[in-house]
Formats: C-alpha cells, sequence, structure tokens
C-alpha cells in the first residue's frame, strides 16, 4: 500500500467515525444500531490510532537525524523503521 492510499485510508475511517458519532448523537437510533455503530466505531478508533503512531515514528525518526545525515534506504527515500504501539493508547 503506498502512501497515498494509507492517507486515502486514514482519510475515509476518520469520516466514517464522524458520521457515526452524528448518527448516534441524533437520537434516532434503537439500541441495537448504537451498538452495532459503537462496535464499528471502536474498530475504526484502532485502525486510526494505528495509523498515526506509525506516522508518529517515521515523523521522530526523520527529525533525529536532521542533526546529522539524513539516513536514505536503496529506493533513496529516508529510512524508516516498523513501529509496534506498546502502551495500547486510542484516540
Amino acid at each position: 500500500m503506498t502512501e497515498i492510499e494509507k492517507e486515502a485510508s486514514f482519510e475515509a475511517a476518520f469520516s466514517r467515525l464522524e458520521e457515526i458519532l452524528e448518527k448516534m448523537h441524533s437520537g434516532a437510533l434503537s439500541l441495537d444500531e448504537s451498538i452495532q455503530l459503537y462496535e464499528e466505531a471502536d474498530k475504526l478508533i484502532v485502525q486510526c490510532n494505528q495509523r498515526l503512531s506509525d506516522a508518529e515514528r517515521k515523523i521522530e525518526i526523520l527529525i533525529k537525524n536532521r542533526n546529522g545525515e539524513l539516513a536514505l534506504g536503496a529506493d533513496q527515500k529516508p529510512s524508516t523503521q516498523p513501529f509496534t504501539p506498546t502502551n495500547g493508547n486510542k484516540l
């Protein structure tokens, strides 16, 4: 997946979260509909949080390298490292 696709996916997930919040605040949903939307929102929050954490880690690596030479990969793009959150933060 390219960076543009990741950004679009984040934006789409965030937009869907906003839609869900509007529906839930409308008061026009049944209990079952509310629970279903809550479950969907929870999954979207986890997805968005992971994307934000990944982006934050990449930015941290780039900033750290500003004091020296920027480390480039074989593709001549800045080197990054995969990030796995360990603290379980959520949005």
